[in-house]
């Protein structure tokens, strides 16, 4: 679709916000994954909550493009709401780099106590002078290296191997820092990118290494957890602009409902997801973790640069 033909589709949308009964949404996953049911989940309750005026209706399995395209929709009100991961924000709202930054959180309970908190809300309202309403984070797991020639299980390993990220500088910094050739490309080109050997490897959660089947290709899992950057749902400011104070009320809350039955299907879906892939064969390597911690003070160094950054990391690592 084209700029011009979604700035109209944006204005039919803004027009028929106050009175819409079904806000499109978006999301790049599978039918069954938490993300996916989640935001179903929030739909519900949205439902509910509006006495059946509003409800949602998600487009999954990336129909409507990838992250990045459905972040410019949901900018120009083309879409009322997206589910992506952090990472392409990066680029967008300068506080969601704090989240993403490696080795941030110690273990998945700080990961949660940081997001639901203070510092949590204030990653999400920096969004809005962009045109997004920050409405809720959902898990995305500890992010882990996964190549198809050869196990990474220390820096030295991971030197020169070309690694899919996702399209953020501060991702391609990171697998720099770790001395991969980070390379940039959409999430649903990479199952692809792997067989055919354009690509060594790529980094993620278990769950997406096992629902994107990219464990046929790429056997060895190495459990580097360099990363657990989550995942954002934002809401077009276009849209949320025509709604009443009640609904914008009705919307958030519906989002931070959909936060714990995320959560706990996330929970379960990685389990599930581990024992799907070691089934198939694919091979779960311990690394040498310090190798890559002490490799990340240049990306720390290259994008925390002003006080505001510096302040939300410490409040970060400061949170018990």
């Amino acid at each position: 679709m084209n700029l011009k033909k979604l700035v109209t589709v944006a204005a039919a949308c803004c027009a028929l916000g106050a009175h819409a009964t079904e806000f499109r949404a978006a999301d790049n996953q599978p039918d069954g994954y938490p993300t996916v049911e989640a935001v179903k989940f929030m739909g519900e309750r949205l439902k509910a909550l509006t006495n059946g005026r509003h409800s949602i209706r998600l487009y999954n399995n990336a129909a409507l493009g990838s992250e990045k395209d459905t972040i410019e929709q949901t900018k120009i009100g083309a879409l009322a709401m997206t589910r992506v991961n952090i990472a392409p924000m990066n680029n967008i709202c300068p506080e969601t780099q704090v989240p993403t930054m490696p080795f941030l959180f110690h273990s998945k309970e700080h990961m949660r106590r940081v997001l639901d908190g203070p510092v949590g809300e204030e990653i999400l309202a920096s969004c809005a002078v962009q045109g997004f309403i920050g409405l809720a984070y959902y898990d995305s797991g500890a992010r882990n290296l996964y190549t198809t020639r050869k196990a990474v299980r220390s820096l030295a390993d991971a030197k020169g191997l070309k690694i899919r990220v996702q399209q953020s500088d501060l991702w391609v910094s990171l697998l720099e820092a770790m001395g991969a050739n980070a390379t940039p490309m959409p999430y649903g080109e990479v199952y692809t990118a792997l067989r055919t050997g354009l690509v060594d490897g790529a980094e993620n959660n278990y769950p997406s290494y096992e629902s994107s089947r990219h464990f046929e290709v790429a056997r060895y899992y190495s459990i580097t957890e360099h990363s657990m950057a989550p995942e954002m749902l934002l809401f077009s400011k276009r849209v949320w602009d025509t709604l009443t104070p009640d609904d914008q009320k009705a919307v958030r809350q519906a989002a931070k409902e959909s936060v714990p039955y995320m959560r706990k299907l996330w929970d379960e879906r990685e389990e599930k997801s581990l024992a799907v892939v070691k089934a198939a064969g694919a091979q779960i390597v311990t690394v040498d973790k310090a190798s890559f911690q002490n490799a990340m003070g240049p990306v720390y160094e290259k994008f925390i640069t002003d006080a505001k950054l510096k302040a939300l990391v410490k409040r970060v690592q400061d949170t018990k």
